[in-house]
């Protein structure tokens, strides 16, 4: 049998206590996730995502990521430069398989995440 999942608003959840941000250039950056659902297989995860204000560097080398804001803003830049993309409240990012570059949070951002890997 398959089961279904679904949750509700995702605004307030609580996600646990805050940690360094590993790839942060912001001393004192810290970020918290909750995951809430994996595939059988691991290569498909869904949960929910924030992070203090600062910089930091991303790498989609491995698997794509499609993010969802909850609440916060957030500039995103690939690392060639000249793609880069203001987001917030609403809004729908998609970072391919491959993508490299870094974001920098102007306000707390929070985020629902469904990151696909390859086989």
């Amino acid at each position: 049998m398959i089961d279904l999942k679904s949750f509700g608003d995702l605004s307030d959840l609580e996600l646990g206590a805050f940690a360094p941000k590993p790839t942060s250039f912001t001393d004192g950056q810290v970020e918290a996730a909750k995951e809430l659902w994996a595939s059988v297989d691991g290569m498909t995860k869904i949960g929910v995502w924030e992070c203090t204000p600062g910089r930091f560097s991303a790498d989609r080398t491995q698997s794509s990521e499609i993010c969802h804001v909850l609440s916060g803003s957030a500039t995103v830049e690939g690392k060639q430069g000249g793609d880069a993309r203001r987001i917030g409240p609403g809004d729908l990012l998609v970072l391919p398989l491959g993508w490299e570059g870094e974001w920098t949070i102007h306000e707390q951002l929070r985020k629902t995440y469904v990151m696909s890997r390859q086989g």
